[in-house]
């Protein structure tokens, strides 16, 4: 056996584990803790710690160096460490949404094979202004935060096919966003953007784009040109 389930099991702490797993699964216990001991367990693949009462790693998660999916959402985390950038094998998903997060660290930028990423419903005002590190990110999920803008490095993620941006207090958005080539859904809901930039009418592989509840906007006349194209547009 290399699996090991034991969501949903009352659990108040991590018991202790056999070496030789490649994929654990905690989700939805009641453990307030996790024991530097975990971070031997070098062979782990996928580690799900979601849904605990979980407000703080020890150091030495950068040991898992098999790791392809780590979810650490629904928790209690004002932070996590630098080190999860040192994740160099995390090539599918990073989950760290519904938590209490204030900082995007700039070290997370080195998970340059990460297809996902998922920091939603947490309290971010910012994002670092160096993003080109996550050359594979393919889809990138920040709704419900509290950010104000974008850097116009956002531009620099060449594989993004999905960016949700919903619920934050935008007000515009980079040209450098019409650099998206490959982007497929643009979800900006909610947000107090007053103009588009000319940029996106570029963006020729856009099949989604979400307008609503931007009370401000100005649609560009553009736009109507987007909807002919195929190209579904809510507002």
């Amino acid at each position: 056996m290399t699996s090991l389930d034991l969501s949903d099991q009352g659990l108040t702490s991590v018991p202790s584990l056999p070496g030789y797993l490649t994929r654990l699964d905690l989700y939805k216990n009641s453990i307030s803790e996790v024991p530097g001991s975990l971070w031997s367990l070098t062979g782990l693949r996928v580690l799900n710690l979601a849904a605990n009462r979980i407000s703080s790693l020890p150091p030495g998660i950068s040991a898992l160096t098999s790791l392809h999916t780590l979810d650490l959402a629904h928790n209690r985390f004002e932070s996590l460490p630098d080190e999860l950038g040192e994740l160099a094998g995390l090539t599918e998903y990073l989950y760290v949404s519904d938590n209490r997060l204030t900082k995007f660290p700039a070290a997370w930028c080195r998970l340059g094979k990460l297809r996902y990423l998922g920091c939603t419903d947490n309290r971010l005002t910012s994002l670092p202004s160096d993003l080109s590190g996550f050359a594979s990110l393919r889809e990138l999920r920040l709704y419900r935060n509290e950010l104000t803008a974008l850097p116009e490095s956002i531009g620099a993620l060449g594989a993004l096919r999905e960016l949700h941006l919903r619920g934050n207090r935008l007000t515009s958005l980079p040209s450098s966003i019409g650099s998206l080539g490959e982007l497929r859904q643009l979800d900006l809901r909610e947000n107090a953007l007053t103009t588009l930039p000319a940029s996106l009418a570029g963006l020729s592989k856009l099949d989604k784009l979400d307008l609503r509840w931007n009370k401000q906007l100005r649609e560009p006349a553009w736009l109507r040109d987007f909807e002919e194209a195929g190209c579904m547009v809510l507002r």
